[in-house]
């Protein structure tokens, strides 16, 4: 798979609230599909897994299975690698253009 089509993967994963939410609930310790269904009680069981195999293809989880227990454990280094190539430089340039701009206008920087 090319960088763009693992991009585009990641892209269309954080893409939708329920599944930006699940990330941030990974964030703090891994947790069980069924401790997911609880704090996403909105959705049923077949969504969350549907959302999570969108996270999983995408690589920004990992499942571990325990027993009968499937443990969800988030993997940040794609979230870091989109950072790196679209957020960073994009960032730089806007806060180099914004200086520019207040230098121009003779604005103090802060």
């Amino acid at each position: 798979m090319s960088t763009d089509d693992a991009d585009d993967l990641i892209f269309k994963a954080l893409s939708h609230r329920v599944r930006r939410r699940m990330l941030d609930a990974l964030k703090a310790e891994p947790l069980t599909t069924g401790m997911l269904c609880e704090r996403f009680a909105e959705l049923d069981r077949c969504t969350v897994m549907q959302h999570l195999g969108v996270l999983e293809a995408a690589g920004l989880i990992v499942a571990e299975r325990r027993g009968r227990e499937r443990w969800n454990h988030l993997e940040a280094l794609p979230v870091h690698a989109i950072h790196e190539r679209w957020i960073g430089p994009y960032a730089a340039y806007a806060a180099g253009m914004l200086a520019r701009l207040n230098q121009r206008i003779g604005v103090e920087p802060v």
